[in-house]
């Protein structure tokens, strides 16, 4: 396992700040969006599943990078998780009456917000992994009870 390394302060709020903007776009260009109902819930529940999924397979990537394990079914499910949402908002976008700037916009925001939740996902588990002075983690080495 690599010696974790304090993520800056700096880094920390890019991180933050791309997830809410990505996120917030994305919610207020819907809310602001002139289609049914139902074409807006489709599209948020594409964004909430491809926040997730890419979550998600940052934490199962990074599972196997630091030797936890994580089965080879699970993973693949990440990646098809991703894949999928990608797939389900250019198929939605390519067949939506909505301007191409339009289109631009929310696939951009939705990038921006899959981005930000990967970087979020890096920084929270780079903080537990970060050394602290007598704090054991899940996982760590038990040591030998004192004579």
């Amino acid at each position: 396992m690599q010696a974790a390394h304090k993520t800056s302060a700096a880094f920390i709020a890019a991180s933050w700040g791309a997830l809410l903007l990505g996120t917030g776009a994305f919610l207020i260009g819907l809310w602001n969006a002139e289609m049914a109902l139902n074409e807006k819930g489709y599209y948020f529940t594409i964004l909430l599943f491809g926040l997730f999924a890419a979550v998600s397979l940052q934490k199962s990537v990074r599972d196997r990078v630091e030797g936890i394990p994580v089965t080879g079914l699970y993973y693949a499910i990440c990646w098809f998780s991703v894949i999928a949402a990608l797939v389900l908002l250019a198929v939605g976008l390519f067949n939506a009456t909505l301007l191409l700037s339009e289109k631009g916009f929310y696939a951009m925001a939705f990038a921006l917000s899959l981005f930000g939740a990967v970087a979020v996902q890096k920084n929270t588990r780079d903080s537990m992994a970060a050394p602290h002075a007598g704090v054991r983690r899940v996982g760590d080495a038990v040591p030998p009870p004192l004579e």
